[in-house]
């Protein structure tokens, strides 16, 4: 008799602890979307509360605070990544980890698309957390990044080391922008895209073994206007800086007009809301986009130089950080309609990519790669630059420079620089 009481004690504990588990599922998924919509800020208890039909009490019973929420939802993430990216590894080639691990990306897309894998929140958000939950969950995200740097080979040689560094944190920056990219997509073309993607980072975009020479273009000039609009440009590139070092909501009216030495009634006097900030900043950043491929399509030279010469000259400012580009997470705080003003301008500059790779194939500097996928690289590749500012100002700017666009214009798998 105590026998069957203890088995169905034992069951029913297993019930509870099911159900448990799977309110709790509910819960972070819900906080995930918010997240996702409104930042780390933006989400709440009474928000998620609404989302799984519980109210604010019930919540707390699973997590006691929000910023505990919220670091379930990173860690959920960061634990999927390193899963698969353990899968991966197993693989006997840098190739077939790669492949893997891109297949491993679709195929949990595809599921998201179809409702049978929870959502995710996007880790740029992790900044925004308080410094001890930042360390840690920074901790599990370096853990994992170590794993896939060595997707490509290990190396004791430092400039190897660097060549390995940037190769991984372009190709993971691309699976983070996959769900993006695949959105204007069927999900019936995705076993092609993969195809896409993987034949790209093996080979690159120059043909048949040519070396990419990157021109010397000359440096756009700052656009200074009278009347109101005059020390805008200041305020810009001081906002872009913060931004992307702090997130949205610690990019404070305070802390950009401190760095100008300027008072916040001067920012007011040039911007109406930090909407209209971020919005501005994104507008900045593709004119300078735009400015410097207009520039390398004046030069001469062959398409895969002029492509070259773009990446080159864009992502030296990012490692220079005098006048970086916005990164495209910040558009994450922005109500819809905005967010999808600057998809399309992103989208503009892409295509200018994809035209001057489209030339390129017909010219023979270019392989015949999709130019879609590989303008969209080419974006990525900008856009994550900025997070390897200090690993490029630990070496020469211009070896950092060849290292970090080597991957986009002659593959990922050659021997590591140096070696």
């Amino acid at each position: 008799m105590n026998v069957e009481s203890n088995a169905a004690k034992g069951a029913d504990q297993e019930e509870r602890t099911g159900r448990f588990e799977a309110k709790r599922e509910r819960i972070v998924s819900a906080a995930a979307e918010l997240i996702n919509e409104r930042g780390v800020k933006g989400m709440t208890f009474v928000d998620v509360g609404r989302m799984v039909d519980l109210n604010t009490t019930s919540i707390a019973y699973y997590f006691k605070r929000k910023d505990r929420l919220a670091e379930a939802v990173f860690h959920r993430t960061l634990e999927r990544i390193e899963r698969e990216v353990d899968e991966a590894g197993t693989e006997p080639t840098p190739q077939a980890r790669v492949r893997r691990y891109l297949e491993l990306s679709f195929e949990r897309i595809a599921a998201q698309r179809e409702g049978t894998h929870p959502p995710e929140a996007q880790l740029s958000d992790i900044r925004a957390m308080p410094e001890d939950t930042r360390e840690r969950l920074l901790g599990e995200f370096v853990r994992m990044f170590r794993k896939v740097r060595r997707f490509f080979g290990e190396t004791d040689d430092p400039v190897g080391h660097a060549d390995l560094t940037a190769r991984a944190h372009i190709f993971l920056e691309f699976t983070y922008w996959l769900p993006v990219l695949l959105s204007d997509y069927s999900r019936t073309d995705f076993g092609r895209l993969h195809e896409r993607s993987f034949e790209l980072m093996r080979l690159g975009l120059a043909a048949g073994g040519r070396q990419a020479e990157a021109l010397d273009l000359p440096v756009p000039a700052r656009v200074e206007s009278d009347g109101p609009e005059r020390g805008l440009g200041d305020f810009l590139e001081a906002a872009t800086r913060l931004i992307n070092e702090r997130g949205y909501r610690g990019a404070s009216v305070e802390r950009i007009a401190s760095q100008l030495n300027v008072t916040k009634g001067s920012f007011y006097h040039h911007l109406a809301a930090k909407d209209d900030l971020v919005m501005k900043c994104f507008a900045a950043s593709y004119d300078r986009v735009s400015a410097v491929q207009r520039l390398a399509l004046a030069e001469e030279g062959s398409f895969l130089d002029r492509i070259a010469s773009s990446v080159f000259s864009l992502v030296h400012a990012q490692f220079d950080g005098d006048r970086p580009l916005l990164r495209t997470t910040a558009m994450g705080v922005l109500p819809p309609r905005m967010q999808q003003l600057v998809l399309e301008r992103s989208d503009w500059m892409a295509r200018r990519f994809a035209g001057m790779m489209i030339d390129g194939i017909a010219q023979g500097s270019v392989r015949a790669i999709d130019p879609l996928v590989a303008s969209q690289l080419a974006m990525v590749m900008l856009n994550a630059a900025w997070d390897l500012r200090g690993w490029a100002g630990r070496r020469d700017m211009a070896l950092a420079t060849r290292l970090y666009t080597a991957p986009l214009l002659h593959g990922f798998f050659g021997p590591p620089a140096g070696s």
